[in-house]
């Protein structure tokens, strides 16, 4: 278990990295003037190389991008002046010289337009886009097991042929595409009917009473994000359950007289059940980038709509820490979910 752990952990930091470097030099060639941005057209020559020497872009790309990782990581070598130590924070590891190996929160910078540090912009955003993973997950799991089981029950039904060509459906419609209808359908035309909003956020404030927890603002873009997990969860716990209700111990228990319910709950539906854990767990990392989107055809606020804004604003700090954020959680999501695998299923070796 260790050694599988240490070998993922080498593998996530060699993404990281990868993440990092592709996206750097990336917005490196894009149009667009960080100086100009953070000084304004009118400033003189001396603010403007000030400011490029505070953003390392007086110095050649490739060491731009060691100063980026270096900054970026919780690992680096800083200097332990009062400018630095307000910048970075963090706890001496080790002196070298002038400098030192520093433990620190990851510096992303700060935003070219708010001047406000990355990290602490991803994460009062990143709340957001958790809830809304979280209730999409749900939503898929829950409606998809069952689906999965009524269709299993009754094959080659009318059931189960309406549950399998709408999944289908809902597997091949980009979630895009299903979150415009969705929000158009029941958060414009039918809002009346419905009661549902086309935009909202988790909290509304009120200038009297202060924030208040909106839970239904979050239906809409959920079940728009939901989708497609729920359409594949659906034919993988029919396919599931069709395998185990084949089995000779599903025959046996049955020809003792067991009950239909005790049978499929309390056998079938339990070792069914491994693959599409496995599918949940890996499906809330995607979500979570998948929300990009849906966050902004709703307008929530979350890391997608931060990061689209931030492209359009050409707001690099932010798109390229927001990228590393995702990719962080993508290679901590598929650690966790490998573990549990191997604690689901003995079967499975690490």
């Amino acid at each position: 278990m260790l050694s599988f752990l240490l070998s993922r952990l080498g593998q996530g930091v060699l993404v990281l990295i990868g993440v990092a470097v592709t996206v750097f030099f990336l917005f490196n060639v894009l149009p667009g003037d960080p100086v100009a941005l953070l000084a304004g057209q009118r400033s003189d020559p001396a603010t403007r190389a000030a400011i490029s020497a505070d953003l390392g872009l007086d110095k050649p790309l490739p060491a731009q991008l060691l100063g980026y990782l270096n900054d970026a990581s919780p690992l680096g070598i800083h200097a332990r002046d009062s400018v630095a130590v307000a910048r970075y924070g963090g706890v001496t590891l080790l002196p070298l010289g002038g400098k030192a190996l520093v433990l620190k929160a990851p510096y992303l910078r700060r935003s070219f337009q708010s001047n406000k540090d990355v990290l602490s912009i991803l994460l009062d955003h990143f709340t957001g886009t958790l809830w809304l993973a979280l209730a999409a997950m749900l939503l898929a799991a829950v409606l998809g097991i069952l689906f999965g089981i009524l269709a299993a029950l009754r094959p080659h039904s009318w059931l189960d042929r309406t549950l399998i060509t709408t999944s289908v459906l809902g597997i091949s419609v980009p979630s895009f595409v299903a979150g415009i209808l969705i929000a158009m359908t029941f958060g414009f035309y039918w809002s009346h009917w419905t009661g549902l909003n086309l935009t909202g956020q988790l909290y509304e404030t009120d200038p009297f009473t202060g924030n208040h927890l909106v839970l239904r603002n979050l239906l809409l873009p959920a079940f728009a994000l939901g989708i497609r997990p729920l359409a594949i969860i659906t034919q993988l716990t029919r396919s599931s359950m069709l395998d185990v209700l084949s089995q000779d111990y599903i025959r046996t228990a049955r020809a003792k007289g067991l009950s239909s319910y005790h049978t499929v709950v309390g056998h079938a539906l339990k070792n069914a059940l491994n693959p599409v854990v496995t599918a949940v767990s890996g499906w809330l990392a995607s979500l979570m980038a998948g929300a990009f989107f849906i966050e902004y055809i709703f307008n929530w606020k979350g890391l997608g709509t931060i990061t689209l804004r931030a492209v359009e604003n050409l707001d690099f700090p932010v798109v390229i820490g927001a990228t590393l954020f995702i990719a962080f959680l993508f290679v901590a999501i598929n650690i966790v979910v490998d573990m549990l695998y191997a604690v689901l299923d003995p079967r499975v070796k690490l």
